[in-house]
Protein backbone atom coordinates (compact mmCIF):
# COMPACT_ATOMS: atom_id res chain seq x y z
CA UNK A 1 0.00 0.00 0.00
CA UNK A 2 1.22 3.22 -1.08
CA UNK A 3 1.90 5.56 1.83
CA UNK A 4 -0.48 8.45 2.63
CA UNK A 5 0.78 12.19 2.22
CA UNK A 6 -0.84 13.83 4.19
CA UNK A 7 -0.08 17.20 3.06
CA UNK A 8 -1.98 16.37 0.13
CA UNK A 9 -5.08 16.51 1.69
CA UNK A 10 -4.66 20.32 3.16
CA UNK A 11 -7.07 22.66 1.50
CA UNK A 12 -5.34 24.83 -0.78
CA UNK A 13 -3.34 28.18 0.68
CA UNK A 14 -5.89 31.43 0.06
CA UNK A 15 -4.52 33.60 -1.80
CA UNK A 16 -2.02 32.48 -3.97
CA UNK A 17 0.02 35.68 -4.37
CA UNK A 18 2.21 37.56 -1.42
CA UNK A 19 4.84 40.27 -0.91
CA UNK A 20 6.88 37.87 0.99
CA UNK A 21 7.07 33.89 1.85
CA UNK A 22 8.88 32.48 4.45
CA UNK A 23 10.07 28.94 4.68
CA UNK A 24 11.19 27.90 8.72
CA UNK A 25 10.17 29.29 11.76
CA UNK A 26 13.33 29.87 13.35
CA UNK A 27 14.42 32.91 15.67
CA UNK A 28 15.85 35.08 12.68
CA UNK A 29 13.16 33.91 9.83
CA UNK A 30 10.33 35.08 13.12
CA UNK A 31 11.27 38.23 13.72
CA UNK A 32 11.44 38.59 9.84
CA UNK A 33 7.90 37.66 10.05
CA UNK A 34 6.72 40.14 12.46
CA UNK A 35 8.87 42.84 11.00
CA UNK A 36 7.06 42.57 7.33
CA UNK A 37 3.75 41.87 9.08
CA UNK A 38 4.08 44.88 11.31
CA UNK A 39 4.98 47.39 8.36
CA UNK A 40 1.50 46.35 6.11
CA UNK A 41 3.44 42.99 3.67
CA UNK A 42 1.16 40.46 3.24
CA UNK A 43 3.12 37.52 4.97
CA UNK A 44 2.84 33.37 4.52
CA UNK A 45 5.14 31.54 6.95
CA UNK A 46 5.25 27.76 6.17
CA UNK A 47 7.39 25.35 8.01
CA UNK A 48 7.55 21.66 7.37
CA UNK A 49 7.95 20.82 10.97
CA UNK A 50 4.97 19.69 13.37
CA UNK A 51 6.10 22.47 15.86
CA UNK A 52 7.40 26.25 16.03
CA UNK A 53 11.07 27.15 16.64
CA UNK A 54 12.75 25.33 13.84
CA UNK A 55 16.77 25.31 14.85
CA UNK A 56 15.69 27.14 17.66
CA UNK A 57 13.41 24.73 19.35
CA UNK A 58 12.65 23.84 22.04
CA UNK A 59 12.08 20.09 22.48
CA UNK A 60 11.46 17.24 24.26
CA UNK A 61 14.74 14.63 24.88
CA UNK A 62 13.01 12.19 22.06
CA UNK A 63 12.11 14.78 19.62
CA UNK A 64 15.38 16.37 20.10
CA UNK A 65 17.62 12.61 18.91
CA UNK A 66 15.11 12.09 16.14
CA UNK A 67 15.83 15.82 15.16
CA UNK A 68 19.76 15.97 15.16
CA UNK A 69 19.60 12.76 13.12
CA UNK A 70 17.12 13.52 10.74
CA UNK A 71 19.30 13.05 7.03
CA UNK A 72 18.81 15.69 4.39
CA UNK A 73 15.73 15.13 2.38
CA UNK A 74 17.53 14.92 -0.91
CA UNK A 75 21.24 14.21 -1.75
CA UNK A 76 23.48 16.83 -2.42
CA UNK A 77 26.18 17.05 -4.92
CA UNK A 78 29.04 19.81 -5.58
CA UNK A 79 28.33 18.91 -9.25
CA UNK A 80 24.58 19.92 -8.86
CA UNK A 81 25.04 22.74 -6.89
CA UNK A 82 26.86 24.66 -9.81
CA UNK A 83 25.13 23.37 -12.77
CA UNK A 84 21.09 23.29 -11.39
CA UNK A 85 20.50 27.17 -12.81
CA UNK A 86 21.88 26.69 -16.38
CA UNK A 87 20.78 22.56 -16.52
CA UNK A 88 17.54 22.08 -18.60
CA UNK A 89 17.70 18.77 -17.42
CA UNK A 90 17.39 20.07 -13.56
CA UNK A 91 14.87 22.58 -14.56
CA UNK A 92 11.12 21.10 -14.90
CA UNK A 93 8.75 23.57 -17.35
CA UNK A 94 5.51 23.59 -16.19
CA UNK A 95 3.18 23.20 -18.77
CA UNK A 96 -0.35 24.95 -17.76
CA UNK A 97 1.71 27.85 -16.70
CA UNK A 98 0.81 31.52 -17.72
CA UNK A 99 3.94 33.10 -16.90
CA UNK A 100 6.49 30.82 -18.57
CA UNK A 101 7.83 29.15 -15.03
CA UNK A 102 10.18 26.15 -14.72
CA UNK A 103 10.28 24.65 -11.32
CA UNK A 104 13.73 23.95 -9.78
CA UNK A 105 13.95 21.25 -7.03
CA UNK A 106 14.65 22.60 -3.41
CA UNK A 107 17.72 20.42 -1.59
CA UNK A 108 18.16 20.43 2.11
CA UNK A 109 21.75 20.06 4.20
CA UNK A 110 21.69 18.97 7.67
CA UNK A 111 23.20 21.56 10.09
CA UNK A 112 24.50 19.36 12.49
CA UNK A 113 27.11 16.58 12.52
CA UNK A 114 28.96 14.29 14.43
CA UNK A 115 25.85 13.34 17.11
CA UNK A 116 26.04 11.20 19.92
CA UNK A 117 23.35 10.32 22.31
CA UNK A 118 24.48 8.73 25.44
CA UNK A 119 22.52 7.02 28.65
CA UNK A 120 23.71 6.58 32.06
CA UNK A 121 21.08 6.72 34.41
CA UNK A 122 16.83 6.46 34.38
CA UNK A 123 15.22 8.83 32.97
CA UNK A 124 11.70 9.10 33.55
CA UNK A 125 8.94 10.88 31.15
CA UNK A 126 11.34 11.96 28.52
CA UNK A 127 8.48 14.11 26.90
CA UNK A 128 8.58 16.45 30.19
CA UNK A 129 12.03 18.03 29.64
CA UNK A 130 12.17 21.15 27.23
CA UNK A 131 15.85 21.40 25.81
CA UNK A 132 17.12 23.98 23.54
CA UNK A 133 18.54 23.07 19.96
CA UNK A 134 20.66 26.41 19.67
CA UNK A 135 21.37 26.85 23.55
CA UNK A 136 23.01 28.00 26.18
CA UNK A 137 21.28 31.74 24.83
CA UNK A 138 20.53 34.25 27.78
CA UNK A 139 20.01 37.70 27.43
CA UNK A 140 21.19 40.86 28.93
CA UNK A 141 18.30 42.86 30.37
CA UNK A 142 20.01 45.89 28.65
CA UNK A 143 19.93 43.98 25.52
CA UNK A 144 18.97 45.14 21.82
CA UNK A 145 17.00 41.99 21.73
CA UNK A 146 15.00 42.93 25.20
CA UNK A 147 14.21 46.44 23.67
CA UNK A 148 13.04 44.29 20.42
CA UNK A 149 10.68 42.12 22.14
CA UNK A 150 9.36 45.21 23.71
CA UNK A 151 9.03 47.58 20.66
CA UNK A 152 7.42 44.64 18.48
CA UNK A 153 4.99 43.88 21.73
CA UNK A 154 6.56 40.14 21.07
CA UNK A 155 7.34 40.71 25.66
CA UNK A 156 3.22 39.74 26.00
CA UNK A 157 3.39 36.25 25.15
CA UNK A 158 5.98 35.19 27.28
CA UNK A 159 7.67 34.98 30.41
CA UNK A 160 11.47 35.19 31.85
CA UNK A 161 13.15 34.15 35.07
CA UNK A 162 16.85 35.60 36.21
CA UNK A 163 19.86 33.80 36.21
CA UNK A 164 20.36 33.17 39.53
CA UNK A 165 24.64 33.31 39.76
CA UNK A 166 27.46 33.87 37.16
CA UNK A 167 30.15 31.42 37.69
CA UNK A 168 34.35 30.97 36.20
CA UNK A 169 36.02 27.95 36.35
CA UNK A 170 39.26 28.26 37.74
CA UNK A 171 40.99 24.71 36.60
CA UNK A 172 41.85 22.63 40.07
CA UNK A 173 40.35 25.19 42.07
CA UNK A 174 37.14 24.87 41.24
CA UNK A 175 34.40 27.18 40.17
CA UNK A 176 34.11 30.37 41.98
CA UNK A 177 31.10 33.51 41.68
CA UNK A 178 32.14 36.56 39.07
CA UNK A 179 33.15 39.72 40.89
CA UNK A 180 30.81 41.54 39.02
CA UNK A 181 29.40 44.25 41.31
CA UNK A 182 30.71 46.37 44.38
CA UNK A 183 28.88 44.53 46.69
CA UNK A 184 30.20 41.31 44.97
CA UNK A 185 33.94 42.46 44.89
CA UNK A 186 34.12 43.15 48.75
CA UNK A 187 32.28 39.56 49.64
CA UNK A 188 34.51 37.68 47.17
CA UNK A 189 37.10 35.62 49.48
CA UNK A 190 39.42 34.32 46.99
CA UNK A 191 40.40 38.19 45.85
CA UNK A 192 43.14 39.58 48.32
CA UNK A 193 43.09 42.99 49.43
CA UNK A 194 45.29 44.48 46.46
CA UNK A 195 43.17 42.20 43.47
CA UNK A 196 40.06 44.50 45.07
CA UNK A 197 41.68 47.94 45.02
CA UNK A 198 42.56 47.08 41.20
CA UNK A 199 39.33 46.13 40.41
CA UNK A 200 37.63 48.51 41.74
CA UNK A 201 40.14 51.04 40.59
CA UNK A 202 39.22 49.87 36.51
CA UNK A 203 35.53 49.61 37.33
CA UNK A 204 35.48 53.01 38.69
CA UNK A 205 38.04 54.33 35.66
CA UNK A 206 35.03 52.93 33.25
CA UNK A 207 32.25 54.56 34.72
CA UNK A 208 34.20 57.78 34.85
CA UNK A 209 34.68 57.28 30.79
CA UNK A 210 31.02 56.41 30.12
CA UNK A 211 29.63 59.85 31.89
CA UNK A 212 32.03 62.00 29.88
CA UNK A 213 31.80 59.71 26.87
CA UNK A 214 29.55 62.79 25.14
CA UNK A 215 32.39 65.64 25.84
CA UNK A 216 36.22 65.68 25.92
CA UNK A 217 36.81 65.35 29.64
CA UNK A 218 40.37 64.31 31.02
CA UNK A 219 38.72 61.53 32.41
CA UNK A 220 37.93 59.47 29.18
CA UNK A 221 40.20 56.73 27.96
CA UNK A 222 41.66 58.16 25.10
CA UNK A 223 40.46 57.56 21.14
CA UNK A 224 44.46 55.61 20.79
CA UNK A 225 43.37 53.40 23.59
CA UNK A 226 40.04 52.95 22.82
CA UNK A 227 41.25 51.57 19.17
CA UNK A 228 43.56 48.89 20.93
CA UNK A 229 43.05 45.86 21.59
CA UNK A 230 41.34 45.04 24.91
CA UNK A 231 43.63 42.31 26.13
CA UNK A 232 46.43 44.88 25.98
CA UNK A 233 44.29 47.96 27.72
CA UNK A 234 44.02 45.38 30.51
CA UNK A 235 47.55 45.11 30.23
CA UNK A 236 48.33 48.76 30.54
CA UNK A 237 46.06 48.57 33.61
CA UNK A 238 48.87 46.21 35.47
CA UNK A 239 45.33 44.13 36.10
CA UNK A 240 46.50 40.24 37.17
CA UNK A 241 45.67 37.53 35.11
CA UNK A 242 42.67 36.27 36.97
CA UNK A 243 40.69 39.63 37.36
CA UNK A 244 42.18 40.35 33.41
CA UNK A 245 40.51 36.93 32.16
CA UNK A 246 37.07 37.58 34.70
CA UNK A 247 36.67 40.87 33.01
CA UNK A 248 37.65 39.82 29.13
CA UNK A 249 35.55 36.30 29.14
CA UNK A 250 32.65 36.47 32.27
CA UNK A 251 32.08 39.95 32.04
CA UNK A 252 32.76 41.35 28.68
CA UNK A 253 31.83 37.61 27.50
CA UNK A 254 34.88 37.07 24.33
CA UNK A 255 34.28 34.28 22.26
CA UNK A 256 38.11 33.21 21.66
CA UNK A 257 41.70 33.71 23.57
CA UNK A 258 42.49 36.97 23.39
CA UNK A 259 45.99 36.60 24.26
CA UNK A 260 47.01 34.90 20.74
CA UNK A 261 48.88 36.40 18.12
CA UNK A 262 46.27 35.77 15.49
CA UNK A 263 43.05 35.30 16.39
CA UNK A 264 40.62 33.86 14.08
CA UNK A 265 37.77 34.22 15.53
CA UNK A 266 37.43 37.67 16.93
CA UNK A 267 39.44 40.44 18.00
CA UNK A 268 37.62 42.27 20.54
CA UNK A 269 38.98 46.18 20.61
CA UNK A 270 38.81 48.21 23.66
CA UNK A 271 35.89 50.10 22.82
CA UNK A 272 33.98 47.09 22.26
CA UNK A 273 34.92 45.85 25.31
CA UNK A 274 33.86 49.00 27.40
CA UNK A 275 30.29 48.75 26.15
CA UNK A 276 29.95 45.09 26.93
CA UNK A 277 30.93 46.05 30.31
CA UNK A 278 28.33 48.94 30.43
CA UNK A 279 26.16 46.74 28.84
CA UNK A 280 26.25 44.08 31.72
CA UNK A 281 26.74 47.25 34.48
CA UNK A 282 23.06 48.73 32.97
CA UNK A 283 21.06 45.41 33.04
CA UNK A 284 21.28 44.90 37.10
CA UNK A 285 18.40 46.28 38.11
CA UNK A 286 16.33 47.44 34.81
CA UNK A 287 13.36 45.55 35.69
CA UNK A 288 12.21 44.96 39.35
CA UNK A 289 12.24 41.37 39.37
CA UNK A 290 15.13 40.70 37.89
CA UNK A 291 18.14 40.83 40.49
CA UNK A 292 20.75 40.35 38.25
CA UNK A 293 21.87 41.47 34.61
CA UNK A 294 20.47 38.25 32.52
CA UNK A 295 17.12 36.52 32.01
CA UNK A 296 16.05 33.60 30.23
CA UNK A 297 12.59 32.64 28.81
CA UNK A 298 10.65 29.99 30.72
CA UNK A 299 10.13 26.68 29.00
CA UNK A 300 13.38 27.61 27.10
CA UNK A 301 14.32 29.52 24.22
CA UNK A 302 12.01 28.24 22.25
CA UNK A 303 9.67 30.48 23.53
CA UNK A 304 10.96 33.93 21.61
CA UNK A 305 10.59 32.43 17.88
CA UNK A 306 6.84 31.77 18.84
CA UNK A 307 6.19 35.18 20.30
CA UNK A 308 7.28 36.61 17.22
CA UNK A 309 5.05 34.23 15.15
CA UNK A 310 2.36 35.18 17.58
CA UNK A 311 2.57 39.11 17.13
CA UNK A 312 2.74 38.93 13.22
CA UNK A 313 -0.04 36.54 13.05
CA UNK A 314 -2.24 39.11 14.88
CA UNK A 315 -0.73 41.39 11.79
CA UNK A 316 -2.17 39.04 8.78
CA UNK A 317 0.45 36.86 8.83
CA UNK A 318 -0.60 33.51 7.40
CA UNK A 319 0.52 30.65 9.13
CA UNK A 320 0.81 26.46 7.69
CA UNK A 321 2.53 24.05 9.70
CA UNK A 322 3.57 20.65 8.29
CA UNK A 323 3.81 21.97 4.77
CA UNK A 324 7.09 21.23 3.15
CA UNK A 325 8.24 23.40 -0.19
CA UNK A 326 9.73 20.94 -2.61
CA UNK A 327 10.86 23.62 -5.66
CA UNK A 328 11.60 27.35 -6.07
CA UNK A 329 9.21 28.40 -9.47
CA UNK A 330 11.36 30.33 -11.62
CA UNK A 331 11.13 32.55 -14.63
CA UNK A 332 11.95 30.11 -17.65
CA UNK A 333 14.22 32.88 -19.44
CA UNK A 334 15.87 35.05 -16.80
CA UNK A 335 15.70 32.49 -14.23
CA UNK A 336 14.78 34.86 -11.73
CA UNK A 337 12.52 33.62 -8.58
CA UNK A 338 8.72 33.91 -9.03
CA UNK A 339 7.30 31.36 -6.78
CA UNK A 340 7.47 27.90 -5.04
CA UNK A 341 5.73 24.73 -5.04
CA UNK A 342 4.57 23.00 -1.92
CA UNK A 343 4.75 19.22 -1.67
CA UNK A 344 0.73 19.62 -1.98
CA UNK A 345 0.66 19.92 -5.51
CA UNK A 346 0.34 23.88 -5.01
CA UNK A 347 1.98 26.53 -6.48
CA UNK A 348 1.98 29.86 -4.31
CA UNK A 349 3.52 33.55 -5.69
CA UNK A 350 5.60 35.64 -3.80
CA UNK A 351 8.16 39.20 -4.46
CA UNK A 352 10.45 37.93 -1.98
CA UNK A 353 11.47 34.76 -0.02
CA UNK A 354 12.97 33.88 2.78
CA UNK A 355 14.67 30.68 3.46
CA UNK A 356 15.77 28.56 6.34
CA UNK A 357 19.33 28.24 7.15
CA UNK A 358 19.21 24.20 6.06
CA UNK A 359 18.52 24.70 2.09
CA UNK A 360 21.02 25.09 -0.52
CA UNK A 361 20.37 27.64 -3.38
CA UNK A 362 22.91 26.77 -6.58
CA UNK A 363 24.92 29.80 -6.71
CA UNK A 364 23.93 31.04 -10.05
CA UNK A 365 20.49 32.10 -7.71
CA UNK A 366 22.10 35.01 -5.73
CA UNK A 367 21.74 37.43 -7.79
CA UNK A 368 17.85 37.26 -7.47
CA UNK A 369 15.39 38.27 -4.85
CA UNK A 370 16.37 35.76 -3.10
CA UNK A 371 16.84 36.41 0.90
CA UNK A 372 18.89 33.63 2.12
CA UNK A 373 19.16 32.96 5.66
CA UNK A 374 22.89 30.63 4.86
CA UNK A 375 26.72 30.99 4.70
CA UNK A 376 27.29 28.18 2.12
CA UNK A 377 30.61 28.47 0.68
CA UNK A 378 29.17 27.85 -3.31
CA UNK A 379 26.73 30.68 -2.57
CA UNK A 380 28.70 33.59 -1.05
CA UNK A 381 31.92 32.60 0.60
CA UNK A 382 31.03 34.29 3.64
CA UNK A 383 34.37 35.57 5.55
CA UNK A 384 33.45 33.19 8.35
CA UNK A 385 32.86 30.14 6.42
CA UNK A 386 34.21 27.27 8.27
CA UNK A 387 33.16 28.66 11.57
CA UNK A 388 31.04 25.91 13.61
CA UNK A 389 29.58 25.72 16.80
CA UNK A 390 30.14 22.49 19.42
CA UNK A 391 26.80 21.91 21.65
CA UNK A 392 25.81 19.83 23.96
CA UNK A 393 22.85 18.71 26.40
CA UNK A 394 23.30 17.36 29.50
CA UNK A 395 20.83 15.97 31.98
CA UNK A 396 21.74 15.48 36.00
CA UNK A 397 20.23 14.79 39.31
CA UNK A 398 22.04 18.16 40.99
CA UNK A 399 23.12 21.61 40.82
CA UNK A 400 26.66 23.03 40.41
CA UNK A 401 25.95 24.64 43.83
CA UNK A 402 23.68 23.85 46.57
CA UNK A 403 20.69 25.98 46.61
CA UNK A 404 21.56 27.25 43.05
CA UNK A 405 18.92 26.45 40.40
CA UNK A 406 20.16 28.47 37.59
CA UNK A 407 23.79 29.54 36.34
CA UNK A 408 25.41 30.68 33.79
CA UNK A 409 29.41 29.08 34.11
CA UNK A 410 32.18 30.45 31.71
CA UNK A 411 35.42 28.35 31.13
CA UNK A 412 38.13 30.52 29.74
CA UNK A 413 40.72 29.71 26.88
CA UNK A 414 43.33 27.23 28.74
CA UNK A 415 41.24 26.45 31.68
CA UNK A 416 40.26 22.89 30.11
CA UNK A 417 43.11 22.14 28.40
CA UNK A 418 46.27 24.20 27.53
CA UNK A 419 45.16 24.20 23.51
CA UNK A 420 41.83 25.57 24.24
CA UNK A 421 41.20 29.00 22.31
CA UNK A 422 37.28 29.50 22.58
CA UNK A 423 35.61 30.51 25.55
CA UNK A 424 32.73 27.65 26.56
CA UNK A 425 29.76 28.25 28.43
CA UNK A 426 27.70 26.66 30.12
CA UNK A 427 23.88 27.10 31.30
CA UNK A 428 22.13 25.62 34.13
CA UNK A 429 18.33 25.51 34.59
CA UNK A 430 16.31 23.85 36.62
CA UNK A 431 11.97 23.00 37.17
CA UNK A 432 11.61 26.22 37.90
CA UNK A 433 11.96 28.02 34.68
CA UNK A 434 9.87 24.66 33.54
CA UNK A 435 12.44 22.94 31.55
CA UNK A 436 12.77 19.46 33.64
CA UNK A 437 10.81 17.36 36.16
CA UNK A 438 11.35 18.74 39.87
CA UNK A 439 14.82 17.40 40.94
CA UNK A 440 16.46 16.89 38.23
CA UNK A 441 18.78 19.76 36.37
CA UNK A 442 19.40 20.78 32.83
CA UNK A 443 22.84 21.87 31.24
CA UNK A 444 23.37 23.57 27.92
CA UNK A 445 27.11 23.58 26.71
CA UNK A 446 28.65 25.72 23.83
CA UNK A 447 31.34 26.91 21.94
CA UNK A 448 32.94 28.54 18.77
CA UNK A 449 34.80 25.69 16.88
CA UNK A 450 36.96 25.48 13.49
CA UNK A 451 35.84 21.88 12.89
CA UNK A 452 34.25 18.82 14.74
CA UNK A 453 37.53 17.52 16.53
CA UNK A 454 38.04 20.26 17.94
CA UNK A 455 34.79 20.64 19.06
CA UNK A 456 34.46 17.13 20.60
CA UNK A 457 37.34 17.60 22.39
CA UNK A 458 35.82 20.95 23.78
CA UNK A 459 32.57 19.55 24.71
CA UNK A 460 34.19 16.18 26.24
CA UNK A 461 36.41 18.10 28.50
CA UNK A 462 33.75 20.43 30.06
CA UNK A 463 31.67 16.95 30.57
CA UNK A 464 34.70 15.90 32.53
CA UNK A 465 34.87 19.23 34.33
CA UNK A 466 31.02 19.29 35.22
CA UNK A 467 30.52 15.74 36.12
CA UNK A 468 33.96 13.76 37.34
CA UNK A 469 34.08 10.34 37.42
CA UNK A 470 33.36 8.62 40.79
CA UNK A 471 35.23 5.85 40.32
CA UNK A 472 38.55 8.49 40.56
CA UNK A 473 37.81 10.02 43.72
CA UNK A 474 40.71 9.87 46.30
CA UNK A 475 41.08 6.42 48.19
CA UNK A 476 41.88 7.83 51.81
CA UNK A 477 38.82 9.61 52.12
CA UNK A 478 35.97 8.65 54.87
CA UNK A 479 32.74 6.78 53.70
CA UNK A 480 30.89 9.65 55.12
CA UNK A 481 32.98 11.93 52.76
CA UNK A 482 32.04 10.10 49.81
CA UNK A 483 28.67 10.02 50.51
CA UNK A 484 28.63 14.15 51.08
CA UNK A 485 30.64 14.49 47.81
CA UNK A 486 27.60 12.33 45.86
CA UNK A 487 24.88 14.59 47.05
CA UNK A 488 26.86 17.63 45.86
CA UNK A 489 28.20 16.53 42.49
CA UNK A 490 25.85 16.30 40.06
CA UNK A 491 25.14 12.84 38.56
CA UNK A 492 25.36 12.51 34.49
CA UNK A 493 22.28 10.68 33.22
CA UNK A 494 22.14 11.65 29.53
CA UNK A 495 24.20 13.80 27.34
CA UNK A 496 24.03 14.87 23.94
CA UNK A 497 26.98 16.19 21.76
CA UNK A 498 26.67 17.44 18.46
CA UNK A 499 28.74 19.94 15.53
CA UNK A 500 26.42 22.81 14.50
CA UNK A 501 26.69 24.89 11.51
CA UNK A 502 26.44 28.95 11.87
CA UNK A 503 24.29 30.84 9.64
CA UNK A 504 24.00 34.49 9.31
CA UNK A 505 21.20 36.86 7.71
CA UNK A 506 22.82 38.53 4.62
CA UNK A 507 20.28 41.48 3.08
CA UNK A 508 18.21 43.93 4.00
CA UNK A 509 14.76 43.04 2.78
CA UNK A 510 12.47 46.84 3.38
CA UNK A 511 15.26 49.49 3.73
CA UNK A 512 12.45 52.24 3.05
CA UNK A 513 10.50 50.71 5.86
CA UNK A 514 10.25 51.56 9.56
CA UNK A 515 11.37 48.54 11.64
CA UNK A 516 8.74 47.35 14.17
CA UNK A 517 6.28 50.80 13.23
CA UNK A 518 4.41 52.24 16.80
CA UNK A 519 1.86 49.62 17.77
CA UNK A 520 -1.74 50.93 18.20
CA UNK A 521 -3.19 50.35 21.67
CA UNK A 522 -5.93 48.64 20.55
CA UNK A 523 -3.78 45.69 19.26
CA UNK A 524 -1.37 45.18 22.69
CA UNK A 525 -2.78 44.28 25.83
CA UNK A 526 -2.32 47.13 28.80
CA UNK A 527 1.27 47.22 30.67
CA UNK A 528 3.50 46.29 27.41
CA UNK A 529 6.19 48.80 28.57
CA UNK A 530 8.27 45.69 30.86
CA UNK A 531 9.30 42.54 30.56
CA UNK A 532 7.68 39.83 32.66
CA UNK A 533 9.60 38.41 34.99
CA UNK A 534 8.94 36.00 38.16
CA UNK A 535 10.93 35.72 41.29
CA UNK A 536 11.34 32.82 44.03
CA UNK A 537 9.15 32.41 46.67
CA UNK A 538 10.79 33.43 49.80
Amino acid sequence: MAEHDETTSFPPIEPTTFDLIIIGTGLHESIIAAAASAAGKSVLHLDSNAFYGSHFASLSLSDLSSFLTLPPSLPISPQNLVSLPNSPQNLVSLPNSPQNLVSLPLQTRNLYSDVSISKSGEIEDERRYSVDLAGPRVLFCADLAVDLLLKSSANQYMEFKNVDECLIWEGEKGFRNVPDSRSAIFKDKRLDWREKNQLMKFFKLVQRHLSEEEGEGSERISDEDLESPFAQFLNRMMLPANIKSIILYAIAMADCDQDLTEIKIEVLKTKEGIKRLALYNSSVGRFPNALGALIYPIYGQGELPQAFCRRAAVKGCIYVLRMPVIALLLDEDSKSYKGVKLSSGQDLFSQKLVLDPSFVIPSGMANTSLDILQDSPVIFGSKNIYQKVARGICIAKAPLKPNVSSCLVFFPPGSLYPEQVSTLRVLQLASNIAVCPSGMFVFHISALCEDAVEGKKLLNAAVNALFPDPSIRPMDISKEENEDLEELQPTLLWHALYIQELSMIYQMMYPNEEFFPETKTSDIPEDNDDIKTETEPQ
